[in-house]
């Protein structure tokens, strides 16, 4: 199974649903995130506020940050390489990663267990 490295910038949490203002990339990337780790991916994430010396321990995160500041932030690592630097990786990234459709494995409403749609056989997103 792959194993995928996430490396945040500063943030005072992983959801993007703190404070007075959400950040809707950050809200959607972690419902992402969420579907791929059910569908069996290994996703770590690191945040640089709070983690610094991961960011400083791995190489090639350590180089981009070096060459790019900042800006190349968040990070994202497929088996140790990188695989996308400045954006969250999508939910088809995070599929394609699995090996798997994004639409083929969206999880479905059940009688014991509503969909996040309100009675609609599949989830909005």
């Amino acid at each position: 199974m792959k194993k995928v490295q996430i490396f945040d910038p500063a943030l005072c949490c992983s959801s993007g649903v703190c404070g007075t203002d959400v950040d809707q990339t950050l809200v959607n990337f972690s419902a992402d995130a969420d579907w791929a780790k059910q569908q069996g991916l290994v996703i770590e994430r690191f945040n640089l506020a709070q983690q610094p010396m991961a960011f400083a321990d791995h190489a090639a995160v350590k180089g981009l940050l070096e060459r790019s500041g900042e800006s190349a932030l968040p990070i994202t690592l497929v088996d140790g390489e990188v695989a996308l630097a400045g954006r969250y990786p999508s939910r088809d990234d995070l599929a394609r990663w699995l090996g798997v459709s994004p639409s083929a494995v969206a999880p479905t409403a059940s009688a014991d267990q509503p969909s996040c749609c309100g009675g609609a056989t599949k989830c909005c997103r």
